[in-house]
């Protein structure tokens, strides 16, 4: 319990004694023949009107003090980024050279299951996602639902995008195109490849784009050492890192070789850690007026004061 104005409460002394100082000598009887006989209830309770009358004046003065109760309620406020994931489908992208759960899988499916993790410890972001090989196009828009991201990042497959050639320029330029005008603190492309750019829109062109509406681009080349089961049937593509760091370079991100499943998830934890969301701490002081019972006692005082001296407790003048 607070008081707004607590300094009157520093009344309450004076205003108690108020009263008693007014009060008149009066006969204790109401009636003349009533004084030769012994003390009863009501000549005994003839302080009581003064003690109601102080008390209705302490009860006033503590309302016009303005009793409260006084919460503090502190949020939380996490202002988030915006991510566009952007994740080569092209037929390098099949081959085994990864292991997730002790099995061997693809760069596609460990992608995938490293990229789901990476959406879920991000809710405050929006996400989106481009795939890209021959071509390129928006899988998933920019949104707060990463539940419902879920089935479109399972239906990401090798091919979708055209099998043959790999247009990493053509994906950065396409997440660009989806980031370019929005308001974010902070705009982001992470873009995941395991080959080199052979088609479509030249990838430097394309990042110096980026950095001309202030999004950063985080390159990742991916690509276990060993060669697996359909990487024998699959041609072999150099990973062009030279390319990858310029990219990053330019925009003011960073590049990172990700050789296995392990290195994969720490590259993420890293980018995780290098692009926080914006925490904002707001607190609010929520007052409830109290004052309400306390103008509500001096009130029943005051009228049970006014009835008491007109009927049982009568005086004479």
């Amino acid at each position: 319990m607070s008081f707004a104005h607590p300094y009157l409460l520093l009344c309450l002394p004076i205003v108690a004694l108020i009263p008693w100082f007014r009060r008149r000598d009066t006969l204790q009887f109401s009636s003349v023949r009533l004084v030769s006989t012994a003390p009863t209830l009501r000549t005994r309770l003839h302080w009581l009107p003064e003690l109601m009358a102080s008390l209705a004046g302490m009860f006033l003065v503590v309302a016009l003090a303005r009793p409260q109760q006084v919460e503090e309620e502190q949020i939380n406020h996490k202002e988030g980024i915006d991510i566009m994931l952007v994740v080569d489908t092209s037929g390098s992208m099949e081959q085994e050279d990864y292991e997730l759960k002790g099995s061997s899988v693809s760069r596609m499916n460990v992608s995938k299951a490293v990229l789901s993790d990476f959406v879920q410890s991000r809710p405050n972001d929006r996400i989106g996602m481009v795939v890209f090989g021959e071509e390129a196009f928006t899988q998933i828009p920019l949104t707060l639902d990463h539940a419902g991201m879920v089935p479109f990042m399972e239906q990401v497959s090798i091919g979708m995008a055209g099998p043959q050639s790999t247009s990493i320029g053509s994906g950065i330029a396409i997440a660009v195109k989806r980031l370019k005008d929005l308001e974010a603190p902070s705009k982001v492309i992470i873009m995941l490849t395991d080959g080199q750019s052979n088609s479509g829109i030249e990838p430097l062109e394309a990042a110096k784009a980026a950095a001309g509406f202030g999004i950063k681009i985080y390159t990742i080349g991916i690509g276990g050492e060993a060669r697996g089961f359909f990487g024998l049937f699959a041609p072999r593509v150099e990973l062009d890192e030279q390319s990858l760091q310029k990219i990053a370079e330019i925009t003011g991100g960073s590049y990172f070789r990700a050789s296995s499943t392990k290195t994969l998830i720490q590259v993420y934890d890293q980018i995780d850690k290098l692009e926080p969301s914006t925490a904002e701490f707001f607190t609010f002081t929520r007052s409830e007026e109290k004052f309400h019972p306390w103008v509500w006692g001096a009130i029943l005082l005051l009228l049970v004061r006014l009835v008491l001296e007109k009927t049982w407790l009568r005086r004479l003048p």
